[in-house]
């Protein structure tokens, strides 16, 4: 569908905000939301996913009708203020269309005191939806046609996707609901499954020009705390916007300080922001004014910061795909980019996996500001005293008196029979080292809780 062929608002909507042609998403899911189907899109951030939910919506929303006919929920207060900043110009399109923020940080008796007249659209988070909907009855999301589950992947990793499934159980029979995620765990199935008719799924893959050309580049800190050896780094790059993950709030906060004190101009986003820096932040980034943000990982989720030409990890996430979405922050519109992870001895086991499934890292040291090449990481050594080597040399050297039939592909059966038990517990091993991983953090988590 061109923009010219889109419905009147849609249209005028397209026009105000200098849309030149749609995204492949916005192709594909908005004629299938206008015919009210079920969707299940997955698309990775940037890809323009949160105006192929919103243009639909403003064709399909009645205006004389004063009352809740779409919902959208997003797993962060920051993700949920940026679509509702988007969706403002809705309102320049239809000027009595009524759009609500829901999301903490935003006081309830104040929300209360809006919601005696009910918006047409709410944009929030799941909790404080589920709240003023359920509890309080101020919030009347039972007459919404329309659900938009954002970023589900990492509502669901949250914890939040409980919330949600209070409140979609709580609309009509006849509920549209359309759910946008980087990926589909199986946890997430159940609940599409749940509350979806016959969806139909769009998936976006990266085409060949916005394919990322992203270098991974290792970085030893060896005795150095992160933040000491970010300031190394920093001496060796000069980035247009530069992204730097946190796995934690408070490390997040301790890097930013840091780097302050060093005379840096940061962005700050993670979950200890009050809601007046959390604003603060947001529009620090539609602005651009400074070129470092330090973040975490679900703060920054959904957020779309343009111009990152570095990434930069506090070590690695304890997820696989988290790591993806940081590296894929970068190097989008066929420009290069790069993505330094600052590791440690603890986080092998993750540089291999990552290793597995395609990743090349080079293997650099950043010295007194110039970067220097170092071994590879993981290159292969033959081991004097591997068992594995010393059994199969046992079989290639052992000396026979009479050959027998076929004795090259019984020795062959035999080499492999030995690689194959070797790999099983090697396997086993990386398991029993997963499992009391598992059992540590989730001690530590616990401990932290009780803190709390």
């Amino acid at each position: 569908m061109e923009i010219n062929r889109l419905p009147k608002r849609s249209a005028a909507l397209a026009a105000l905000e200098g849309f030149r042609h749609l995204t492949p998403i916005q192709e594909q899911v908005i004629p299938l939301a206008l015919k009210g189907r079920d969707i299940i899109g997955i698309s990775d951030t940037g890809t323009g996913k949160t105006h192929a939910f919103l243009m639909p919506i403003l064709e399909m929303v009645d205006i004389d009708r004063q009352e809740v006919q779409a919902v959208i929920t997003a797993p962060t207060r920051e993700l949920a203020m940026q679509i509702y900043q988007r969706a403002e110009a809705l309102c320049r399109v239809e000027e009595q269309l009524v759009i609500r923020l829901i999301s903490g940080g935003i006081e309830k008796s104040r929300m209360n005191e809006q919601l005696k007249k009910q918006p047409h659209i709410v944009i929030g988070t799941p909790g404080r939806i589920r709240d003023l909907f359920l509890n309080d009855q101020t919030l009347r999301c039972d007459t919404a046609r329309i659900l938009v589950v954002d970023e589900a992947d990492m509502t669901l990793e949250f914890g939040f996707l409980e919330d949600v499934d209070q409140i979609a159980g709580r609309m009509g029979s006849d509920l549209q609901m359309m759910s946008f995620s980087a990926t589909i765990p199986n946890g997430l199935k159940p609940f599409l499954k749940k509350y979806m008719k016959q969806p139909q799924t769009v998936q976006i893959e990266s085409s060949e020009h916005f394919q990322p050309q992203i270098r991974h580049v290792l970085v030893p800190c060896r005795h150095m705390s992160y933040p000491q050896k970010l300031m190394e780094v920093l001496k060796g790059i000069q980035p247009y916007v530069c992204l730097i993950f946190a796995n934690t709030r408070l490390m997040a906060a301790q890097t930013a300080e840091a780097m302050r004190a060093e005379g840096y101009s940061v962005v700050e986003l993670h979950g200890d922001l009050t809601a007046r820096e959390r604003t603060r932040a947001l529009k620090e980034l539609q602005q651009q004014s400074k070129s470092y943000v330090v973040a975490t990982d679900i703060a920054a989720r959904g957020i779309d910061i343009e111009g990152i030409t570095h990434v930069i990890s506090l070590g690695f996430p304890k997820e696989l795909d988290f790591y993806i979405h940081r590296s894929g922050r970068t190097g989008r519109a066929g420009r290069d980019g790069v993505c330094y992870a600052l590791y440690r001895a603890e986080d092998d086991a993750m540089i291999r996996t990552l290793e597995k499934n395609g990743i090349h890292f080079e293997h650099q040291n950043i010295r007194g500001g110039q970067w220097v090449t170092l071994k590879e990481l993981h290159a292969v050594r033959v081991k004097k005293n591997d068992p594995l080597e010393q059994e199969i040399s046992k079989i290639v050297k052992k000396k026979k008196t009479k050959v027998k039939p076929n004795y090259k592909k019984k020795q062959k059966q035999q080499i492999e029979t030995l690689r194959r038990r070797a790999r099983r517990e090697m396997i086993r091993e990386d398991i029993r080292r997963q499992q009391k991983e598992r059992a540590k953090e989730k001690m530590r988590q616990q401990r932290e809780e009780e803190e709390r």
